[in-house]
């Protein structure tokens, strides 16, 4: 399976770093947890990205990664049923939040899907650098990647 990240072109080069998660909470993870977050597509990625930018951020350096999962690693997923009415609410609630937290800190797989709160239907995946098989995860060479400039009117 191939997923998709984006990250400033500044650490592109290092995009599963064991240090993402570590300076901000995110849906699924409480701030100071090691995490990557990815999604199902690159224009999912890029919206999600989009949507914690202002505008005067809008024109950043950023690059596209592809993320290997290989087939063989299971991946558990979050079934949105299972979640309260609220869960996609901003900021985040702390039922999304112990979620992915309890999925990190029981090591049960090194990969989660869970619900994009943005576009009902679509899916992200949160990967756990702890795991022992996060070996098995790889990333493609960064690509320089750039909103259109439209977009950010």
């Amino acid at each position: 399976m191939i997923v998709y990240r984006l990250c400033k072109a500044t650490y592109a080069h290092d995009a599963l770093s064991r240090s993402g998660g570590m300076q901000s909470g995110g849906r699924w993870h409480s701030r100071g947890r090691r995490v990557v977050y990815a999604s199902a597509t690159l224009s999912l990625a890029a919206l999600e990205y989009l949507v914690h930018l202002g505008r005067r951020n809008s024109r950043l350096d950023l690059a596209a990664v592809e993320i290997t999962i290989l087939d063989a690693l299971p991946v558990e997923s979050v079934e949105r049923s299972a979640l309260p009415p609220d869960w996609q609410t901003s900021p985040p609630t702390d039922a999304t939040i112990s979620v992915g937290d309890a999925w990190l800190d029981g090591q049960r797989g090194v990969v989660l899907k869970v619900p994009s709160a943005i576009i009902s239907g679509e899916f992200n995946f949160l990967i756990n650098p702890l795991h022992p098989h996060f070996q098995q995860i790889g990333a493609s060479t960064p690509r320089p990647f750039a909103f259109y400039g439209r977009v950010l009117v």
